[in-house]
C-alpha cells in the first residue's frame, strides 16, 4: 500500500540544486512502535512527536532538511499509527514530494528498507536513508561526495554523543586533576543517516536487519566507508523523553545564543 503527497514549493523547471552523484531522493524509516518514548507515542508514531519549542513534529524537521539538501522525493516507511503521520503529510504544505508506504507485514528494518527503496522514483541513482527519530542539522552534500570519493557501496554517518555521565580524570599517579561533565564519547556510534548506491538495494534482506547482513558483509570487504559528522553540527537520536528534553533544552541555549 502506497500513498503519494506530492505538494513541493519548487518549480519543477528549476536546475537541480544538488552536485552531480549526489542523492536526489530519500527514505525515512517510520515504522516503529517507540515504547521507550511513551506516554508520546501512546496516539502517535515517533516521528510525529513534536520537538518541543518547535511546534514541529520530528519528521516534519527531517523533510525541511532533507529539502535543503537538494533531496525531492522522500518514501516514508509507516507502520505504527501510520494513519496519524499520513494524515499530517495531507494538511501540510511539504518541501518535496512525499510518497508513503505501509509494510503488509513486519519485515525488520532491513526488511523494510528494500520494500521502501523499491518506491524511489529513480531507482539507478544513489540515494538517502535516515530513521525517523534523528534530528539533525549536518550537510548531506559534503557527505555524498565523501561516499563517491572512496568509491563505496554504503557510507554511514558517524557520531559521537555526549556521554549521559560527568567524568574523572586522573594524573599517570593516580591523582584527580580534573572533573568533566558530559563529555562527548571517545567513540564513534552510527548516527542513522546512511547515502546508499543503487547497488545497496541488492544486500538488503527481504526481511530481517541490514545491520546485521548487509553493513557486516560490506564492511569485510571494504566497501563500507564512515563519515564523521563534523565537529559543532548538532546530530541527537530521539529514543527516550530524557531525548526530548535535552534537545529542547539544547534548542533552548541555541536560540539564546544567536538572540
Amino acid at each position: 500500500m502506497s500513498e503519494s503527497h506530492a505538494r513541493p514549493t519548487t518549480d519543477e523547471g528549476t536546475a537541480p540544486a544538488w552536485p552531480a552523484g549526489a542523492p536526489r531522493q530519500a527514505v525515512i524509516l517510520a515504522g516503529g512502535q517507540g515504547s521507550r518514548l511513551r506516554p508520546y507515542t501512546d496516539d502517535r508514531p515517533k516521528p510525529m512527536v513534536e520537538i518541543p519549542g518547535t511546534g514541529v513534529p520530528i519528521i516534519g524537521h527531517q523533510l525541511e532538511w532533507l529539502a535543503r539538501e537538494g533531496v525531492t522525493d522522500v518514501v516514508i516507511s509507516c507502520g505504527h499509527l501510520a494513519d496519524v503521520l499520513i494524515a499530517w503529510l495531507e494538511q501540510t504544505e511539504l518541501p518535496l514530494r512525499v510518497e508513503t508506504v505501509i509494510e503488509p507485514e513486519p519485515l525488520g528494518r532491513g526488511g523494510g528498507l528494500k520494500f521502501a527503496a523499491a518506491h524511489l522514483p529513480h531507482p539507478g541513482e544513489p540515494w538517502y536513508a535516515t530513521n525517523g527519530d534523528i534530528w539533525t542539522r549536518f550537510g548531506l552534500r559534503a557527505m555524498a561526495a565523501f561516499h563517491a570519493e572512496r568509491a563505496a557501496v554504503a557510507t554511514l554517518a558517524l557520531a559521537r554523543p555526549r556521554l549521559p555521565w560527568g567524568v574523572v580524570e586522573t594524573d599517570t599517579f593516580g591523582h584527580i586533576s580534573d572533573f568533566i561533565e558530559a563529555p562527548p564519547s571517545p567513540y564513534s556510534v552510527n548516527a542513522g543517516v546512511y547515502v546508499l548506491s543503487p547497488a545497496f538495494t541488492n544486500l538488503l534482506p527481504e526481511r530481517g536487519d541490514h545491520e546485521r547482513t548487509a553493513f557486516p558483509r560490506l564492511a569485510r570487504e571494504r566497501r563500507l566507508a564512515g563519515y564523521p559528522i563534523p565537529q559543532g553540527a548538532y546530530w541527537r537520536a530521539i529514543d527516550t523523553a530524557k531525548d526530548l528534553k535535552e534537545a529542547a533544552r539544547e534548542l533552548a541555549e541555541e536560540r539564546g545564543y544567536e538572540a
